[in-house]
């Protein structure tokens, strides 16, 4: 899939009205950190990515671990629209038996590649594969989504430490930075400090990124993939909004696991729908 700008714009639109559409009125969902991230998401799986949802397990797929694992819904409604499972799966999320769970589960969701959720695993996680990829002789990368509230876990920079020792340059992590977490905006409840210089002294490459402008989305990661290869893993540091694309949901922790009422889900749907136009998926 190599899908334009223009397209992909349309792409991260649909997927925040699925994720409405999934949680809908009354049931609690995080709505927040999955809408912060349509983008990259789109970007990912309709451009960069090399993966086939008729195959997910082909062994020289590109892997996605999307380590803040209760932005799930985000990646939920990526792959359905690639084809990975039939649409109508996504409005069964969080039902008893659907393999749409609060939190991703690899054994009952095509193209999922770990059950995450407990902060800060995914990364390590990810350093597995992308070793094992190097011993096999393997090219493909192993793109990791943290959040930035996640990155107060000591595991997280245990994983950075052995990824640099290990020169995983097959690695590209790619941290929500949108200062907002469960308890709070994320500088008063753990600052994160000089989160840049903290990357680079751990020997890290570092890019930054306005993750919720898709053209700088696009072209941030053409940057990082001619990078892959140089001995170093990499960290793109995406500034977003959380919430983003529903006014009233902006920049608030309020929303990141809250269930709306049914007036708050029909705003939320008329606005995306507003700017989607006719273009549905």
């Amino acid at each position: 899939m190599n899908c334009s700008v223009e397209e992909l714009k349309k792409k991260a639109k649909s997927i925040r009205l699925n994720i409405v559409k999934m949680v809908g009125p009354g049931k609690a969902g995080h709505f927040g950190g999955s809408c912060s991230l349509a983008e990259i998401v789109s970007v990912l799986y309709f451009r960069k990515m090399r993966h086939y949802p008729e195959d997910p397990k082909w062994e020289d797929r590109d892997r996605l671990i999307l380590s803040k694992g209760h932005g799930a819904i985000v990646q939920y409604a990526a792959l359905a629209m690639c084809g990975y499972f039939p649409m109508d799966e996504l409005w069964n999320l969080k039902k008893l038996g659907s393999m749409l769970q609060g939190h991703p589960d690899m054994k009952k969701t095509p193209g999922i590649e770990a059950n995450t959720g407990s902060l800060g695993q995914g990364l390590s996680i990810s350093c597995g594969i992308a070793a094992g990829a190097k011993l096999d002789g393997k090219d493909y990368k192993v793109y990791c989504i943290v959040g930035d509230g996640e990155t107060a876990e000591g595991q997280i920079w245990e994983a950075a430490l052995a990824a640099a020792h290990h020169k995983l340059d097959n690695v590209i992590v790619a941290v929500d930075w949108n200062g907002q977490q469960i308890d709070g905006p994320t500088n008063k409840v753990m600052s994160l400090g000089d989160l840049p210089a903290k990357w680079l002294s751990f020997g890290w490459d570092v890019y930054n990124m306005e993750g919720n402008n898709m053209s700088h989305v696009v072209a941030c990661l053409d940057i990082v993939k001619k990078a892959v290869g140089n001995g170093k893993p990499k960290v793109i540091l995406m500034k977003t909004e959380m919430g983003y694309g529903v006014d009233f949901m902006m920049g608030s922790h309020k929303w990141h696991g809250v269930a709306p009422n049914d007036e708050q889900c029909k705003i939320a749907l008329n606005q995306l729908e507003e700017t989607l136009g006719d273009f549905k998926i």
